[in-house]
């Protein structure tokens, strides 16, 4: 009998959804007005910590036994020189959990005015995603804000959670506060949500209320791109990915679009629904080891939009092997016709580097 993870589905989009109100209040009160004294830390780190409280104190009392792999601890939160930077993640925290039930949302989630969580409560949640990972069982693995440098922009980020069960994706949500709700018209509205369940397919939700009856679900399937029409999605920050290598496969590929750049799983989410061929990320530096909740859910989104994720090298991603993905190297995510192609272009390049360095 197949698992359908209704439960988890309509708690994950919950908690998602109520960090992303919150991070996009943090945007406008402390980025966009400048609020921040010289005590604060940045606003990522107020949103990072305040989110991760926020989705953690969910799961744990929606599903209290799964372990969660997070980015953020409380330790600086703890300390005396913490004090103005704990008070800020306790309100905005508290503000978050306690705003009044939404469609599909239930008061014993720990939701609603009812609701006051105390400093040493929420830091104790914050330190639920401290799992170090396991090959078997339930996780959930956690980024409440992917692609801080956009988020500062007041561009592309994402908060990211996904389902992980036997070292296998099963539930990914994605939620992207800024992402046009479609492509055509990026001046349009902004803010979108997306779902997938492994094997019930892939699908963007409005993300002001993406539990709503009403809600016409818009099932996401990856388009046969013809050669001509490919560009690559890549990251906008140079540390994070080997952008000239890209430039080297997109020329074998004979890719003459510019890149789409953006930060953030807000690339999967594009690749998804069609904005864009192919997710190329390929590692800058030696050693360097992907974490698992930058791309846990992104893979599973792109996977039941009908596309394939793999390392650069086609093995698939290891989600068993602790909060990293181990000795995967880089990360390919395109659809089915162009995946192979562009697996196939990485070889030629790797080999035309090596050749320019003798």
């Amino acid at each position: 009998m197949s698992l359908t993870y209704s439960a988890e589905r309509q708690v994950a989009i919950a908690a998602v959804r109520r960090a992303c109100v919150l991070t996009d209040s943090v945007f406008n009160k402390l980025v966009r007005n400048e609020t921040l004294t010289k005590d604060d830390k940045s606003p990522v780190t107020v949103g990072d910590f305040s989110a991760q409280a926020v989705i953690n104190t969910i799961l744990g009392r929606t599903f209290p036994q799964d372990p969660i792999v997070g980015e953020e601890d409380s330790a600086d939160l703890r300390t005396e020189s913490g004090a103005s930077l704990r008070a800020r993640v306790v309100e905005l925290a508290n503000e978050a959990l306690r705003a009044d039930l939404r469609t599909g949302e239930k008061e014993e989630w720990g939701l609603g005015p009812k609701y006051t969580y105390s400093a040493e409560d929420l830091m104790e949640t914050i330190d639920r995603g401290n799992y170090a990972g396991a090959r078997s069982g339930r996780m959930w693995t956690l980024d409440p804000i992917d692609g801080t440098k956009g988020f500062l922009r007041g561009e592309q980020y994402a908060v990211c959670l996904a389902l992980i069960v036997d070292a296998r994706v099963e539930l990914g949500v994605i939620g992207c506060p800024n992402l046009p709700a479609d492509a055509a018209d990026p001046t349009g509205a902004r803010g979108s949500l997306f779902v997938a369940v492994r094997g019930q397919g892939a699908y963007q939700l409005p993300l002001a209320d993406p539990l709503a009856e009403s809600v016409l679900q818009n099932r996401l399937v990856i388009p046969a791109f013809a050669q001509d029409e490919l560009n690559l999605l890549e990251s906008v920050e140079k540390a994070h990915a080997k952008l000239s290598f890209n430039e080297r496969v997109a020329r074998l590929l004979g890719i003459t679009r510019a890149p789409t750049r953006m930060d953030s799983q807000a690339k999967y989410c594009a690749l998804a629904r069609g904005d864009g061929g192919v997710y190329l990320r390929m590692p800058t530096g030696v050693g360097y080891k992907e974490k698992i909740w930058d791309h846990a859910p992104g893979s599973v989104l792109v996977e039941e939009a009908g596309g394939i994720v793999t390392d650069s090298r086609g093995e698939p991603l290891d989600f068993g092997l602790g909060r990293t993905l181990g000795e995967n190297y880089g990360v390919v995510a395109a659809g089915k016709a162009a995946h192979g192609k562009v697996l196939e272009a990485i070889r030629l390049a790797k080999q035309e580097e090596d050749e320019h360095k003798l």
